[in-house]
């Protein structure tokens, strides 16, 4: 394919927000293509839903799916992609062990000749040693005196086979692979949990009274005025605490949650027996499975004794992913589909409700709320999609 032409295939494929191959792409009404992570984010920050390649406002926000046909593409485009950067540094490598080689028989080739000539002029002086005619051997002396050219051959260099770097770069490969197969397991897995998505929403009588709720129990923060609210048993006291209205005693469930421009959150969930009066020890053993981040980048699972997380970006978005009978408590970095941390072995007899703090908002450097994000189920290709995909072959 010409330079021109896999350009352009790789333009197709490119989304307009991030600039780099698609991920989980999905096509708005208008017909242009985004990662959904992308339009959701550029969607979540702006004032109104608008599509940023032609500016078409969408009144109502449009519920994304992705497009199946185009994610099976840039699947294909990005394997391609792979086999055509080994082929092309098979043929470096094979380029350059060529010319080398040439070299080193050029070098060959050259060294045989002196020696030849030395071995030549060699024997001449030993058939003249053994002659009796002195005066022939006289006449003789300024020729062999005059020693045949050679060449320096300490400054001379063959460059080493390219062996070395054929393995360097192999097992460069191997690593570049199996990194993107690990990616590739993770997003699968994610995609797994997000099929248990749940609308979760925040139950004020929960909340702590300095807890601001939207109007929606979609978003939480905390406020600078402590409100006087009825101190009813399910409220939490002293703890700016609020937990969702929606309780779970069997099954598996999952939620996200945005924690884009925060410094402190804890999120989880808990069971419905706990203690919400007071001073709180949130671990397992006290009826909590949850994570935390402090000071802007310092992550913990509260796991008695915490355990301190080393995470590689930290998370805009984080899922929270719930197997009751499995007893497990998962923590997903969503956009890098990448796990966070797991409570494993766990045993749950009663109701969980998901847990939520945003904390002390620390004189507005922790005003950001936390928002918990509506979740779509349906992931799965529409039966156009399929024949389409099917009868369609995909030429990059």
């Amino acid at each position: 394919m010409s330079a021109a032409s896999n350009l352009r295939s790789e333009d197709q494929f490119l989304c307009s927000i991030c600039l780099d191959v698609f991920t989980d792409p999905v096509t708005t009404s208008c017909g242009h293509n985004f990662c959904k992570n992308c339009i959701t984010t550029h969607w979540d920050i702006s004032d109104r839903c608008q599509c940023p390649m032609c500016k078409k406002v969408f009144k109502i926000r449009p519920e994304l799916h992705i497009n199946t046909l185009l994610s099976e593409m840039v699947a294909q485009f990005k394997h391609e992609s792979v086999d055509r950067g080994l082929n092309q540094l098979i043929k470096e490598i094979e380029d350059k062990q060529k010319t080398t080689d040439k070299q080193a028989e050029d070098f060959i080739t050259e060294l045989e000749q002196e020696i030849s000539e030395l071995m030549k002029r060699s024997t001449e002086v030993e058939q003249l040693s053994l002659s009796e005619d002195h005066l022939h051997l006289l006449q003789s002396f300024p020729s062999l005196k005059a020693a045949p050219p050679t060449k320096d051959w300490t400054e001379v260099r063959v460059r080493p086979s390219y062996e070395g770097t054929v393995v360097r770069a192999v097992a460069q490969l191997e690593e570049t692979l199996s990194e993107e197969m690990k990616k590739l397991i993770n997003e699968a897995e994610l995609k797994r949990v997000q099929q248990y998505a749940e609308d979760v929403t925040l139950d004020p009588d929960t909340a702590h009274p300095k807890l601001v709720l939207s109007d929606d129990g979609k978003q939480v923060h905390c406020g600078d005025v402590r409100k006087n609210l009825p101190d009813n048993p399910e409220r939490f006291s002293q703890c700016v605490i609020v937990l969702g209205k929606q309780s779970f005693s069997s099954g598996r469930f999952y939620y996200e949650v945005q924690v884009k421009g925060k410094t402190d959150w804890d999120l989880g969930v808990a069971r419905e027996s706990i203690n919400r009066k007071g001073n709180i020890s949130v671990s397992p053993q006290n009826g909590y499975w949850t994570i935390w981040l402090r000071n802007g980048n310092e992550y913990k699972a509260l796991a008695g004794p915490p355990v301190r997380l080393s995470l590689k970006s930290q998370p805009e978005k984080v899922g929270v992913f719930v197997d009751y009978e499995e007893g497990l408590v998962s923590f997903y970095d969503v956009a890098a589909a990448a796990l966070i941390y797991s409570f494993t072995g766990c045993s749950f007899t009663e109701k969980l409700y998901p847990f939520f703090s945003p904390c002390n908002n620390d004189d507005g450097e922790n005003s950001t709320p936390l928002i918990i994000l509506n979740q779509t189920h349906d992931n799965k290709p529409n039966n156009d999609e399929l024949i389409i995909f099917q009868r369609k072959s995909v030429s990059l």
